[in-house]
């Protein structure tokens, strides 16, 4: 509701990418609304963006057309030059065509050309511009190209120059405001990363239903042919079933689903996690009895996913099966409380940013074990919330550790599970609030 008194304004928040793979300015967007701002969410289509999202009456989500597959006739560097202008103007044309806001909420990365082209409409229109830096295109761009190269160094200089001329920024760690102070005298408000309403945890039922759905299409999640499973009506999965008296039940034994969560690109290396899962199965293999089976579920969408899908049909597990599905926004978030562990391999190009994929599993209260990098720890407490990893070695001694006589003592998981709560004590909005409302005109 908004606040009694104020009048209402418009925002307008732009993502220079899929507005379905972008959940926190999706959350802003949110937060926007519910204090009574209109708000005009720019982006491009692709994945379904949430349904709160769609079912809200002060949220006009415009969608830009995707630039064409330039690369397929022309050079890359011309190719480059020729999507940096169709996007140039796409986006220009679209914001100066909607009702004017008060102010522009714009993403970074991408900062080519989304910053400049923001920067040139909030002055003529007379805007407050305020950027979210997610992290820096400068250091995604310098993995690819190296931090030498000529369009790295320019990508840095253009990020600072139009960053410094915002009217307000924030960031997502102490550690980036910290740079952006440093590096370029930006001074910005730190809003944490929370997981929306719907990453909480959820019933056994909840569970059982959502196993039955997803076994029609992946086969890791229906009871198959184990002894052990006492098939009731046939609604019995691999992790849940029902009992005489008609209540659904977690099955005593049952393998441990471990999730983790991916863009598939260069910054989250999953070999790393598909050798510390052969060094699981090989312990199991040598007679260790007291370690369980092993469904390893990894979702997302990404350039590398093809390149590790088989990488890993060509492994030959018998105690570790593994699931690469696409799952629905409303389904994510169930899957991830339906897990036993989170396992994140995401290393920022900064070393200043934090994995909003380990936000969600907190979110719905699970634990997680995360390689280490720089400023992690502003989220994961190692021994309090999750494990921290620093090699394969590592996270394969972390997994057999969790997950020795799982389910019945598990007690070091169970702790990791109970301090999780904590985190799920205060919700993006509240922090929002906090934080980023008064950049608005908020008090």
């Amino acid at each position: 509701m908004a606040s009694e008194g104020r009048k209402v304004g418009r925002v307008c928040v732009v993502v220079l990418g899929d507005v379905g793979h972008s959940p926190r300015m999706q959350y802003h967007a949110l937060s926007l609304a519910r204090e009574g701002f209109q708000v005009d969410l720019v982006g491009y289509g692709g994945s379904r963006p949430h349904e709160d999202l769609l079912d809200n009456k002060g949220i006009q989500i415009h969608t830009m057309r995707s630039p064409p597959e330039f690369r397929a006739y022309m050079p890359r560097l011309m190719s480059y030059a020729a999507k940096v202008l169709w996007q140039i103007m796409a986006l220009f044309f679209t914001l100066i065509l909607l009702k004017r806001p008060s102010h522009i909420l714009v993403q970074n990365p991408p900062a080519i050309p989304s910053l400049a082209v923001v920067w040139i409409v909030s002055c003529m229109r007379k805007s407050a511009m305020i950027i979210d830096f997610h992290n820096y295109g400068y250091t995604i761009l310098a993995m690819s190209l190296g931090a030498t190269h000529p369009l790295v160094r320019f990508s840095k200089w253009y990020e600072g120059f139009f960053g410094v001329r915002a009217t307000a920024s924030m960031c997502v760690t102490q550690a980036m405001k910290a740079h952006l102070d440093h590096q370029w005298n930006i001074t910005s408000t730190v809003l944490y990363d929370r997981p929306a309403e719907l990453f909480h945890s959820i019933s056994v039922e909840e569970k059982h239903w959502l196993f039955i759905k997803l076994s029609k299409d992946y086969s890791v999640f229906s009871h198959g042919d184990d002894a052990d499973c006492e098939e009731s009506d046939g609604a019995a999965t691999a992790f849940t079933e029902i009992s005489s008296l008609e209540n659904v039940t977690l099955r005593g034994k049952r393998p441990a689903l471990i999730v983790s969560s991916t863009s598939w690109t260069a910054d989250e290396d999953f070999s790393i996690l598909l050798t510390a899962l052969e060094d699981y199965e090989a312990t199991i293999r040598s007679g260790r009895e007291d370690l369980p089976n092993i469904v390893c579920i990894i979702t997302g969408k990404g350039p590398l996913k093809e390149h590790y899908t088989k990488l890993i049909s060509n492994k030959v597990f018998q105690h570790v099966k593994f699931c690469t599905p696409w799952l629905s926004a409303e389904d994510y978030p169930k899957l991830l409380a339906c897990a036993d562990l989170g396992v994140c391999l995401h290393t920022s190009s900064s070393g200043l940013d934090l994995p909003m994929k380990v936000v969600d599993m907190f979110g719905v209260g699970l634990p997680v074990c995360a390689i280490q990098f720089n400023c992690l720890n502003e989220l994961v407490k190692h021994e309090h919330n999750g494990l921290v990893f620093q090699n394969e070695n590592e996270l394969s001694a972390q997994l057999q550790e969790l997950l020795s006589n799982f389910p019945d003592s598990s007690e070091k998981l169970r702790r990791l599970r109970e301090n999780v709560v904590a985190f799920q004590a205060v919700g993006w909005h509240q922090s929002w609030r906090l934080a980023a409302y008064q950049l608005f005109g908020g008090s």
